[in-house]
């Protein structure tokens, strides 16, 4: 009998949850990554139970990286890949992981956000060739949501502000195209 009191009086302590850990890594030149980061942990604060850690990749240690439930990387756009620093963070969790004996990513969670100065910029085949390594680490990748609902690889910043100039030069073209079709 005393051994089940024991066991109500400490039932919320042992069915009370550990908070689920996500450690946001970003490496950020000028900034706008930076920002982006600071926006993806504003909207992970607002859910119970989640404990947020921001760290540049450079700072990002191994226990940091093994304490994580889930990993968040943000990298600016370089030729269509993702900053050479921030692969240096992706290869370092694979070696964390591994040098803990751990099953890499198994069970873990992963997620990419980019920016790019341009509106294409390549951020989607940025974003792909992280989420590739990231799968190929046996972790399980969450994707993001646009207004309307639809899945999207991860969020992404266009930091030159280009989109009406860029909208109207491809508008141009696409009518100038369509009319000299008609021809």
């Amino acid at each position: 009998m005393k051994r089940l009191i024991l066991l109500f009086a400490l039932a919320p302590w042992i069915l009370a949850a550990a908070p689920v850990r996500i450690l946001i890594a970003y490496h950020s030149e000028t900034g706008n990554t930076e920002t982006l980061a600071k926006s993806v942990r504003e909207g992970m604060a607002r859910v119970a139970g989640v404990e947020v850690m921001v760290r540049k990749t450079s700072d990002a240690s191994a226990e940091d990286i093994l304490r994580a439930d889930g990993i968040v990387l943000g990298t600016p756009v370089y030729w269509q890949d993702m900053s050479a620093e921030a692969r240096r963070f992706v290869e370092r969790v694979g070696e964390a992981l591994s040098k803990a004996g751990k099953e890499l990513g198994e069970g873990r969670t992963a997620g990419v956000f980019c920016t790019g100065g341009a509106i294409a910029s390549g951020k989607d085949l940025t974003r792909l060739s992280a989420v590739a390594a990231f799968l190929a680490m046996r972790f399980i990748v969450i994707g993001g949501g646009d207004e309307e609902g639809y899945g999207t690889t991860g969020a992404q910043a266009t930091t030159a502000g280009e989109e009406k100039g860029s909208a109207r030069r491809n508008g141009k073209r696409r009518g100038a195209l369509g009319s000299a079709s008609r021809g």
